[in-house]
Parts: C-alpha cells; structure tokens; sequence
C-alpha cells in the first residue's frame, strides 16, 4: 500500500523529475520549454540554444510562435511571446535579426557560472523552509536563524 502524500510533495517531486517525465511521455517535443504567464495571459515559449546567437534561432522561435498562435493559444489569449536563450551573442547581429521581425521576441545570453554558495545555501534554505510542513521547515531553517529565534 502506498503512503499518503501532500500535494505540494507531489508539486515538489513533478518538478524534480520534469526532464524524465516529459522523455516518457515521447521525444518529438520540438520546445525546450513552455509556460503560460498568467499576468500577461499568453503563452511563453523559451528556445535554448548552447551555441551563440544565430539569426535561423530567431526563425525557428518564430516558426514555434506562429504555431502556438495558430493551434494551441485559446481566443481570449494574447499571442505567444518568445525568449532565445543563446551562449553568447554579438548585440550588432542580433538588433539585424530582430529590426524587421513583428513577433515579441527576446534574445539574451545565459551564463555558465554558479551563484555565490552563500547565497544558494540561503535561497535553499529559504525554499525548504516555505515548502516544507511546519515540523520540517524548523529543520530547514539555517542554524544562524535558530539561534537568534531563541534568544528573542
């Protein structure tokens, strides 16, 4: 027999484990990933790409658009937006890329490099300690916390 579990557990364990669960469930998605942004009412399409900037990035990020646009968005949606996440770009190919182009599409360059381990040990901490049920989120709390918890 399985044990009950919480919904956020299970939240927790979905997101653990996105990339496997979408290779499971088949390999032919062409996005890298797919949001909706509820703010914006639309969908935010996100092309990764681990080469520099090349303007067929932008085509093919289009290409997609145009698709959700067609097919996927719902009548009362604003049209899909995109983000072109490259390794690098040179700003001068890119604004070339984008100056004709009508579709909302962003092109920023993502970086190798891992946060302050400080500030990672925090943010970890800080996430734990709002997910987790109130008997584990004391567990979560950095020590420092802690400490100042009992003395006030």
């Amino acid at each position: 027999m399985l044990e009950p579990h919480s919904e956020a557990e299970l939240h927790r364990s979905l997101l653990m484990n996105l990339g496997r669960f979408l290779t499971e469930l088949g390999q032919d998605f062409a996005l890298d990933l797919l949001f909706f942004h509820r703010g914006l009412n639309c969908l935010v399409a996100i092309e990764l790409k681990v080469t520099a900037f090349e303007p067929q990035h932008l085509g093919k990020l289009n290409f997609y658009l145009e698709a959700l646009d067609r097919d996927v968005k719902k009548p009362h949606e604003n049209p899909a937006i995109g983000l072109l996440l490259c390794a690098s770009k040179d700003i001068e190919v890119v604004e070339y890329a984008l100056s004709r182009t009508l579709s909302p599409a962003l092109v920023a360059q993502y970086q190798m490099q891992l946060p302050d381990k400080g500030m990672l040990a925090a943010k970890l901490h800080e996430f734990y300690a709002s997910s987790a049920p109130p008997e584990l989120a004391a567990e979560a709390m950095p020590r420092a916390a802690k400490s100042r918890k009992r003395r006030s």
